[in-house]
This record gives C-alpha cells, structure tokens and sequence, in this order.
C-alpha cells in the first residue's frame, strides 16, 4: 500500500514547476484534481497528481 502524500501549494508548484498563481487559478476552475482544503489551507494529494499527469501525457 502507496502513503498517501500530500503537497502544499509551494511543493505542488516547484513539482509541476507552474507559478502558484496557476496552481490558484486552476483550482478556482476546478481543473486540478486531488485537492484537500484544510481549514483555510490547501493541498494535494500527490497520487492524484501523478495520475493527472499521465492522463495529459496520453493526451499530447
């Protein structure tokens, strides 16, 4: 069983290497998948990242 990890909006940037404006903008449109509010915070759940990622990559 894969830990479950989740990122903050200053790791999920440097991860996709997008400005965190984006990473924003993108969750205000619902376009990113695997978000976590906690309180007030946000996260991400890096499983749900990495299979967004995939899922574009087949896309291209």
């Amino acid at each position: 069983m894969e830990e479950k990890r989740l990122l903050s909006v200053d790791e999920l940037s440097a991860y996709l290497s997008l400005p965190k404006s984006t990473i924003y903008s993108w969750v205000s449109m619902r376009r990113i998948p695997g978000v976590v509010r906690l309180g007030r915070a946000l996260r991400f759940e890096k499983q749900a990242i990495d299979r967004w990622i995939d899922a574009e990559k087949t896309r291209a």
